[in-house]
């Protein structure tokens, strides 16, 4: 049996006896690497078959906990993370309800489990092969990005790709992130064994997000694209370039991928379709270096797949059918419609306060005079994210994707409360 599996078992079994018991803490990924003498690798395999099976969940930025529980309460079971009743999410950048048309997928899931041949194994580590050459095509023709599919890796969202992507490269790296935001990609790294920095040129491997540069959803210029390509091939740097958002660049011109611009040389390049469709669906990608290809070939056995086979075959015929793009155009519309909307109702409501629209379109930045004590946010109806509040005055960043088109009057009004 595979080391990570007798690991999942052994878990499984502390969760089922109650030794762990609901809302325990799992071990982090490093402390468990060391005390059971195993690779990180092994033991975030471990975690992520886990928390398919709904036994431990990830909570972003506090690590793995259990969410399965042996009690015959008929009560509901929850990982309260934020008891608050948050009304107005300005926050998170969840999806809107009506962004995506949840009876056409589910078409395509019924469609995928018809297939009953596909489901007697076990899916290709890699990722299925006819959604890699969907997702080739699918790149190519959207972001100028050539990639056969040997060189795509798919997987549930960036952390299990990035894990993957660290255990392809040698420890004690330099490793430079543009601020310290995602901290759970930070983290990761540096369970790894490499040193994080904060913009460091210098660095070794240099990660980037060029279409959501920092949490106002500032857009990488071409200048800038130009130097970081000029930068590898002088250094030899490795370029993680994470598409985050490409898809809501309204603002400014579109701008090429980095690895388009390098010819696929020193960049590996990442996306997501937890925008594109809803979050619930984590279904990501890489698509890797010659090199690092090679590496992922010699080394397959070590990694399992995350992602759900049965979704990876729906978004293949979803993608095949030109579902992906009619979805990409009603998003982009439908988003940056409602983040203008709330923006002019802001100025409306506070006319005293800076408004403007982030370069991707779907971010509001709202500067104002405030002189509450900030725990009025936390004692509210919504929810924000507070850049920074000094010398009076207050700096938010405002994510309105959630809120139905017919609530954002009442959401502004809630943030004028609480502000004045």
């Amino acid at each position: 049996m595979k080391k990570y599996l007798e690991i999942y078992n052994n878990y499984k079994e502390l969760i089922l006896s109650n030794q762990l018991k609901f809302g325990d803490r799992m071990p982090s990924v490093r402390k468990a690497a060391a005390s059971l003498e195993v690779s990180k690798t092994t033991i975030e395999n471990a975690y992520f078959e886990l928390q398919a099976d709904g036994y431990i969940i990830s909570t972003e930025k506090s690590g793995f906990f259990v969410c399965y529980s042996n009690s015959d309460s008929k009560g509901e079971n929850k990982i309260v993370i934020n008891n608050k009743d948050i009304k107005y999410d300005l926050k998170s950048g969840d999806a809107d309800k009506g962004s995506f048309d949840i009876s056409l997928w589910q078409r395509y899931i019924k469609s995928a489990l018809r297939q009953e041949e596909r489901f007697l194994s076990y899916g290709d580590v890699q990722g299925e092969a006819d959604l890699r050459e969907a997702l080739s095509d699918y790149i190519r023709e959207k972001r100028n990005v050539s990639a056969s599919p040997d060189r795509i890796v798919v997987g549930a969202g960036v952390l299990p790709l990035l894990s993957i992507l660290c255990s392809l490269i040698s420890d004690n790296k330099t490793v430079s992130f543009p601020d310290e935001s995602f901290v759970q990609g930070i983290n990761l790294f540096r369970d790894y064994g490499n040193d994080v920095r904060i913009k460091d040129k210098n660095a070794d491997i240099i990660y980037v997000s060029p279409s959501h540069m920092t949490s106002f959803g500032s857009v990488m210029p071409i200048k800038r694209r130009l130097e970081l390509i000029s930068h590898t091939k002088t250094t030899n740097a490795l370029i993680i370039e994470d598409d985050f958002d490409s898809d809501f660049v309204y603002q400014s011109k579109p701008t090429p991928a980095l690895y388009a611009l390098s010819g696929g040389k020193n960049v590996v390049y990442m996306g997501s379709f937890s925008n594109v469709l809803i979050p619930g669906i984590r279904i990501s990608f890489m698509v890797l270096t010659e090199e690092l290809a090679r590496e992922f070939e010699k080394n397959k056995l070590h990694f399992a797949q995350t992602a759900s086979k049965t979704e990876q075959i729906a978004l293949c015929g979803f993608i095949r059918d030109g579902h992906i793009k009619s979805q990409n155009r009603k998003i982009r519309r439908l988003y940056t419609e409602k983040t203008k909307e709330f923006c002019n109702e802001l100025k409306s409501a506070l006319p005293d306060a800076d408004c403007s629209i982030s370069d991707n379109g779907i971010s509001i930045r709202l500067v104002t005079k405030f002189s509450k004590d900030l725990s009025v946010f936390e004692n509210n109806t919504i929810s924000v994210f507070i850049r920074s509040y000094e010398n009076g005055v207050l700096k938010l960043i405002i994510s309105p994707s959630s809120i139905p088109k017919e609530s954002i009057k009442d959401a502004v009004n809630a943030l004028k409360t609480a502000i004045s």
